[in-house]
């Protein structure tokens, strides 16, 4: 080390300042060169010089050329991106509009008017059987009360060995329903023959008929009960619906009528009658006890045996004793003190 320090003393310093910048030239790293600047004093002083950075940019010549044709697919993107904007835009207001619409209370006024218009949309006959369905729905809704299961089976349930409300319940159980799909099926088979019904009957001749067959079609179910033993509680529309039934079956022997879950099946009315008027009977000799045979088979019998008969074939005479009655006599309220009722 002794040895080495004498090589570098006896080196001159311009040889030493040569060595010092070969060395920084081989680790690539070499110091900007000094320039001298000259002041006001005429002193110069030197410093480092401009980096290259600092020069004035100069194009080169790899410079793309001004070409207008670059800006067409940013021009059409920029066009589709904002037409299907507005339409997404346009899409999503009017979904908030109608939702909003519908989360918004409606005034009693569109309410009223939406149910005038729906009102006004039924028939005669929907008109009047959209009472009997209200009033079966009412009961309906009373049998799922457990406070007043024992009022519904004491008034809303026929039984002959019952030894209180036997009448009373021989008409209010042709309103009642304990279970959904029966309620349902009822109805609906109402609602199907309710326009026929009406406009052949009548709206009041209608509702005569509906509710005497209710009490008829209870009162056989009665008898039956009573004669085979066989007693339990009744209830149901059935034996009403199934005059009404018999009423537009025999009015209109040729009409074509489906069942609901068989539509691609057709058979004519008057067939239909007689096919259900010998599954009831039969059900009443053999004891059926899933459906109330008896109570059915009184309802279509009704009206086949006695309403058509006597009723429907002699209208004119009995709307002609109504209107006496009514009038006071054949002269319409005339002489002999004789007054309106």
């Amino acid at each position: 080390m002794a040895w080495r320090g004498c090589v570098f003393t006896s080196l001159t310093g311009q040889q030493l300042t040569r060595f010092k910048h070969g060395l920084q030239q081989q680790r690539a790293f070499r110091r900007p060169a000094k320039k001298t600047e000259v002041r006001r004093g005429g002193e110069e002083e030197v410093g480092p010089s401009h980096s290259p950075a600092s020069q004035p940019w100069s194009p080169s010549p790899l410079t793309p050329r001004r070409d207008l044709r670059r800006l067409l697919k940013p021009l059409v993107f920029t066009v589709g991106y904002e037409a299907l904007k507005s339409r997404v835009q346009s899409y999503f207001d009017e979904l908030r509009a109608d939702w909003l619409e519908k989360l918004r209370p409606q005034k009693q006024g569109d309410f009223r008017k939406e149910v005038n218009q729906w009102w006004n949309s039924l028939s005669k006959g929907q008109r009047v059987v959209t009472g009997i369905i209200a009033a079966n729905l009412l009961v309906y809704c009373c049998w799922k009360v457990p406070s007043l299961q024992r009022t519904m089976l004491r008034y809303f349930t026929s039984d002959p060995s019952a030894s209180k409300a036997v009448c009373s319940s021989m008409l209010l159980s042709t309103f009642s329903h304990q279970h959904l799909l029966h309620l349902s099926a009822n109805m609906w088979a109402l609602w199907s023959f309710s326009s026929s019904a009406v406009s052949m009957l009548g709206p009041e001749q209608f509702l005569a008929v509906y509710l005497s067959a209710g009490v008829i079609s209870t009162m056989a179910s009665y008898v039956a009960k009573t004669i085979t033993g066989r007693f339990g509680p009744s209830l149901g529309a059935s034996g009403a619906i199934m005059t009404i039934l018999a009423a537009v079956c025999i009015k209109m022997p040729e009409a074509k009528l489906a069942i609901v879950f068989l539509p691609m099946f057709t058979f004519t009315a008057g067939n239909a009658l007689a096919a259900i008027v010998a599954m009831d009977t039969a059900g009443v000799v053999l004891g059926w006890r899933v459906l109330d045979h008896a109570a059915h088979l009184g309802g279509s019998l009704w009206y086949i045996l006695y309403g058509h008969e006597l009723i429907w074939k002699n209208r004119d005479s009995l709307v002609q004793m109504w209107h006496n009655l009514r009038t006071g006599g054949p002269g319409g309220g005339g002489g002999g003190g004789a007054g309106a009722v």
